[in-house]
C-alpha cells in the first residue's frame, strides 16, 4: 500500500472514496482499509458498475459538496500539541473536549513526543494521532491538507515560542506547521513558555503578527512555572478554559432576545436583627432567584441581582448586591431604577422588631423572655408596583404559600398592583424551600381577568428559563 497514491486512481473511485469516508467520519486511508477488510471477509462491496455511476467531483468544486450531518452540538477539532512541559495538560484538554461531544484528532510535533505519546493521545481522543509529514499511510491523499480542512477549528496547545515563530514566518517544515499553513479554518493558540520567553521582543512581534493574521489566543496566564523559582505570565491556560474558548468557536451564540433590556431581580431571604446574634428570617435558599438571574443574563439582559444572605456563588455576568434586611433591600432596589423588568423572587421577612437590641439578650433562669414588639417591614413589591415614575414596564412578584395557593396568589396580585405573580407551594412536604425543584403557577392580568397557567414539576433552572421565555414572548406581543 505504500506505493499506492490516490492520484493514480481514476476520478470515479477517488470521488467514491472521499464521499464514503466523509459519510462514515473516517479518513480516506481508513476507509480503504475497511473496504479491503470487507472484501476479505466476504462482505458486499460496490461493483465496478456502481463505481462507474459515482459522479465525478472536480477538486476545485469539492468545497461545495455537502458535508454529512453531524449530531447537534458536535464539532471537529484538529489539536496540535507542541513540545513543552505543558503538553501533559493537552491530554486533559482532549478529555474536556470529548465531554462536550467534540471530535478530536491530534497532531504531535517531534518535541511534543518527548512529553506525551501518540498512543496516549489516541486512546483519549478515540482516533489515530498524526506525527509525520511524510507518513506514507496518511500522505497518499495529502493528509496534511485533510487535517487542515476536515475540521471546524484548529487548536494549538501548548503553543511554544518556536511554533509561534514558525507560524508567524510561514514555515512548514513538519506536519504541524504544514497543517497550520494550509488551514482555512479558525486557529486558536494557547501559548505556554517561560515568562522571559513570552516577554521577549521577538515573541511579542510574532504574537502581534499572528493576531494581525487573524489567529486567536487564549492565555497565557500568570502563575508559577514548571522551573523552580520561576513565575509570571507564560503559563498555559487551563484545559477547561481552552475547551470553553474552543466551544465558543464551534457553537453559535444563542439568541439574546433581552439584549438592551435592564432586569432587576431580588432573591433569597432577609434577616431582621433582634440583637447582635439573633434575627428573624425564613428558609429561602435563593436558588430560584439566582437561576432567574442567570437565565436573564443568558438571554442578553443587563441584570442586577439584589440578594439577601445565601450560600450561593454569584451568577457570572450579573451585577450582584448583597444586603441583609428588608429596608436595605428596598433602598438598593430603588437606587437601581429605572429598569425594564423587575422580578421580586426574594422571600422578604414581613416583620422586624421595633427596637433592635444593642447587646445580646440574656436569659434569666425562671423568667420568661422579654416580649418582642414587631412592626411591619416595607412592602417592596407593592412599593415598586405603585410608582408613578420609574415603574418597570413589567413587574413580577412571587407568592410562596402553604395553603389555598391560587386564591391567595390572586388576592396578592390584586393587592400589590404588580403585573404577574409566580405562585408556588412551599409546604415542608414539597421540599421547595432549599430544594432544587419547583412547581409553579403563573398568574397574569389579561383583559381585566386573571389567567392561571399550571406548570409541571421542573428544576429551578428549568423554571427560570421558562419564565424568561414567557417574558420575551410578552415583550414581543403588543399590549
Amino acid at each position: 500500500m505504500a506505493s499506492l497514491t490516490i492520484r493514480k486512481l481514476d476520478d470515479a473511485i477517488k470521488s467514491y472514496l472521499r464521499l464514503r469516508s466523509a459519510k462514515n467520519g473516517r479518513s480516506v486511508e481508513e476507509e480503504v482499509r475497511v473496504i479491503l477488510r470487507e472484501y476479505l471477509e466476504g462482505s458486499p462491496t460496490p461493483s465496478g458498475a456502481a463505481l462507474a455511476r459515482v459522479p465525478v467531483v472536480p477538486a476545485e468544486a469539492s468545497a461545495s459538496v455537502p458535508q454529512p450531518a453531524r449530531r447537534t452540538g458536535d464539532g471537529r477539532i484538529t489539536l496540535i500539541i507542541g513540545g513543552g512541559i505543558a503538553a501533559y495538560k493537552s491530554l486533559d484538554l482532549i478529555r474536556r473536549l470529548k465531554e462536550r461531544h467534540i471530535q478530536v484528532r491530534c497532531v504531535l510535533t517531534k518535541a511534543a513526543q518527548q512529553f506525551v505519546t501518540p498512543l496516549a493521545a489516541s486512546a483519549l481522543s478515540g482516533a489515530r494521532s498524526y506525527t509525520d509529514l511524510f507518513d506514507a499511510e496518511s500522505e497518499f491523499d495529502a493528509g496534511h491538507i485533510r487535517l487542515a480542512r476536515d475540521c471546524d477549528l484548529i487548536v494549538v496547545a501548548p503553543a511554544t515560542a518556536d511554533l509561534m515563530a514558525k507560524m508567524a514566518n510561514g514555515h512548514a517544515d513538519d506536519l504541524a506547521t504544514a497543517v497550520l499553513l494550509a488551514a482555512t479554518r479558525p486557529i486558536l493558540l494557547a501559548p505556554a513558555m517561560n515568562p522571559a520567553m513570552w516577554s521577549n521582543a521577538a515573541t511579542r512581534r510574532n504574537a502581534e503578527q499572528l493576531r494581525r493574521d487573524g489567529i486567536h489566543f487564549v492565555g497565557p496566564n500568570a502563575g508559577e512555572m514548571a522551573e523552580a523559582g520561576e513565575a509570571g505570565v507564560g503559563r498555559m491556560a487551563e484545559p477547561l478554559e481552552i475547551a470553553a474558548s474552543a466551544e465558543r468557536f464551534l457553537r453559535p451564540k444563542p439568541p439574546q432576545p433581552l439584549a438592551g433590556k435592564r432586569v432587576l431581580i431580588t432573591a433569597g431571604p432577609t434577616q431582621e436583627a433582634i440583637d447582635p446574634v439573633r434575627y428573624i428570617s425564613n428558609r429561602s435558599s435563593g436558588k430560584q432567584g439566582f437561576a432567574i438571574a442567570a437565565a436573564a443574563r443568558a438571554a442578553g439582559a443587563d441584570v442586577t441581582l439584589i440578594t439577601g444572605p445565601v450560600e450561593l456563588d454569584d451568577p457570572k455576568g450579573v451585577a450582584v448586591i448583597h444586603v441583609e434586611s428588608a429596608r436595605q433591600m428596598l433602598d438598593k432596589v430603588e437606587a437601581m431604577l429605572p429598569a425594564d423588568i423587575a422580578i421580586f423572587a426574594a422571600a422578604v421577612a414581613d416583620w422586624r422588631v421595633a427596637h433592635e437590641g444593642g447587646q445580646k439578650m440574656k436569659k434569666t433562669a425562671g423568667q420568661l423572655p422579654p416580649p418582642l414588639q414587631l412592626v411591619e417591614n416595607p412592602d417592596i413589591l407593592a412599593t415598586i408596583s405603585r410608582l408613578k415614575e420609574k415603574r418597570p414596564g413589567l413587574v413580577i412578584g412571587f407568592a410562596a404559600e402553604t395553603e389555598h395557593l391560587i386564591d391567595n396568589a390572586k388576592a396578592k396580585l390584586k393587592r400589590k398592583g404588580c403585573d404577574w405573580i409566580v405562585a408556588n407551594d412551599v409546604s415542608p412536604a414539597t421540599g421547595t424551600f432549599g430544594g432544587d425543584r419547583n412547581t409553579i403557577h403563573l398568574l397574569r392580568r389579561e383583559d381585566g381577568e386573571i389567567s392561571v397557567d399550571d406548570w409541571p414539576v421542573m428544576t429551578k433552572d428549568e423554571v427560570a428559563v421558562a419564565l424568561i421565555a414567557q417574558i420575551v414572548e410578552a415583550l414581543r406581543t403588543p399590549a
